[in-house]
């Protein structure tokens, strides 16, 4: 069984996860997204508290009102730190969750420290800890059955991806021939316009030379006319 609550801290509400007891933390470290982030209290015995994040958001700059939500909730789970002040919460990326066959159940190490942060929790806020609990729902998870419907969503987006690549590369494709074409296109209209104009210049000419022969032919005419007139 596992334990959601709901941060009402951003416009987009921030779904938060714990597990009910060791066993259950054992699953959620096996089980959880890789880009869940956990949360527990450094040091001390607490509950494994996870921020499933919503879309856009990094686990490396998660909104403050989220942060100090998710520190009162993992504060008020800890026996001994729910009495303590100025305990300090550490959180990392599901992925970076190191589980070794000679831990104790509930047990974690890291796999990269460096991407462990910290930040301090001064006091027990109970308005905050009440608002929270009055989101809480517990919900019994298959959380075979959400990996396997999970895998299946990633491919169907991938493959979605990889159509909507190929749908535009098909789309470029198109454009660099129907370019192409129209720079043939244009090269040959130019070549036949500069063919044509070199016609027409050749055309003029030859008009203009019948021109001056027919010309030079009808003045020798009439010179001879003349001459047969002056002699009768």
């Amino acid at each position: 069984m596992v334990l959601f609550f709901t941060s009402p801290a951003l416009e987009a509400p921030a779904t938060i996860y714990v597990g009910r007891d060791k066993f259950e933390n054992e699953d959620l470290i096996k089980y959880a997204f890789e880009e869940d982030v956990w949360f527990h209290v450094d040091k001390l015995s607490s509950p494994h508290v996870y921020l499933r994040m919503s879309e856009g958001m990094k686990w490396d700059a998660i909104p403050t009102p989220v942060l100090e939500h998710l520190g009162q909730l993992t504060k008020a789970g800890s026996i001994e730190g729910n009495k303590k002040k100025n305990i300090t919460i550490i959180y990392t990326p599901a992925s970076n969750l190191k589980k070794q066959g000679d831990m104790s159940i509930g047990s974690v190490s890291f796999h990269n420290d460096r991407l462990v942060r910290r930040f301090l929790v001064a006091e027990r806020e109970n308005a905050i800890v009440n608002m929270l609990n009055k989101t809480k729902k517990l919900v019994e998870v298959d959380h075979e059955a959400v990996r396997q419907e999970r895998q299946r969503e990633a491919g169907r987006k991938k493959k979605m991806k990889a159509v909507e690549e190929n749908n535009e590369r098909l789309e470029q494709e198109r454009m660099r021939a129907a370019e192409r074409q129209a720079r043939d296109y244009s090269s040959l209209n130019s070549a036949d316009a500069i063919a044509w104009s070199k016609r027409e210049k050749e055309i003029e000419k030859e008009r203009a030379k019948r021109l001056r022969e027919e010309t030079g032919e009808g003045e020798d005419r009439a010179s001879e006319a003349g001459s047969d007139d002056s002699f009768m």
